[in-house]
């Protein structure tokens, strides 16, 4: 891959990178695993840009390499017997040590967004957290809009069961 492509690739980092970071960030548990996301994301970008197909848009494409990239590290970390944690306090404990960037304390919401099942977590954080519309939602997790629309209505009400109906989702 030389001259022209990179330059394109260049323009879509560049137009696109911030949005995909503020993703890997979403998705992931600390900076250091959305800096790799992140990074493993355009490099399967680049990798596989022979394959984008031009008459689609294109931040759908690696923002659906990213979400797959993140179920498969997801897989594997589910597999290992080295990562879990020995019981829900040291859980959360990890949890709470991080510092939530806004002033409101939204912890509550992100805890039960985290404690989603995965299908219902990564609806809400593309639809919600990455303002993807239905369609894109859709698209990226390659599942149907109306699918789509049934996993936001139903995690809504899983986070206002797990919140004590205590907020206006």
């Amino acid at each position: 891959m030389r001259g022209g492509a990179e330059r394109v690739i260049d323009q879509y980092i560049h137009q696109y990178g911030k949005r995909l970071y503020g993703l890997c960030l979403t998705l992931c548990a600390n900076t250091l695993e959305a800096d790799d996301l992140y990074q493993d994301t355009w490099l399967q970008v680049v990798k596989n840009f022979s394959r984008y197909d031009t008459s689609q848009d294109f931040e759908p494409w690696p923002t659906k390499i990213c979400v797959n990239l993140y179920r498969n590290a997801l897989r594997r970390l589910s597999k290992s017997p080295f990562l879990h944690f020995r019981s829900n306090e040291e859980k959360e404990f990890l949890l709470c040590s991080i510092p939530a960037p806004e002033k409101v304390d939204y912890r509550p919401l992100y805890e039960a967004i985290d404690h989603l099942p995965e299908k219902y977590r990564l609806a809400v954080i593309l639809y919600y957290f990455d303002d993807r519309d239905i369609a894109a939602t859709a698209q990226i997790l390659g599942i149907p809009s109306g699918t789509v629309k049934s996993r936001l209505d139903k995690a809504r009400k899983l986070l206002k069961e797990a919140l004590g109906n205590e907020t206006d989702l």
